[in-house]
């Protein structure tokens, strides 16, 4: 059976938590969140029984729509 995966970018919830982190957190700690964020994304993917291609794609789609977040907050300051 194959499992479809919820589209990372449209997480709103967590892309807007990601979103607002980042702005508030700078250098090796805003590194150490987004990695430790994107490790434990991929984990629960894998643990879904997605492909290391399919968590490339989602990790992709979401790193895109928290850039997206943050430009539009950075716009609209």
């Amino acid at each position: 059976m194959t499992v479809l995966q919820f589209p990372a970018d449209r997480r709103i919830r967590d892309v807007k938590h990601c979103a607002e982190a980042l702005q508030k957190l700078h250098g090796e700690e805003a590194n150490f969140f987004w990695r430790s964020k994107m490790a434990s994304f991929a984990a629960a993917l894998r643990g879904q029984g997605a492909t290391e291609e399919e968590i490339a794609g989602q990790a992709h789609l979401f790193m895109h729509a928290v850039q997206v977040e943050l430009q539009a907050a950075f716009d609209a300051a």
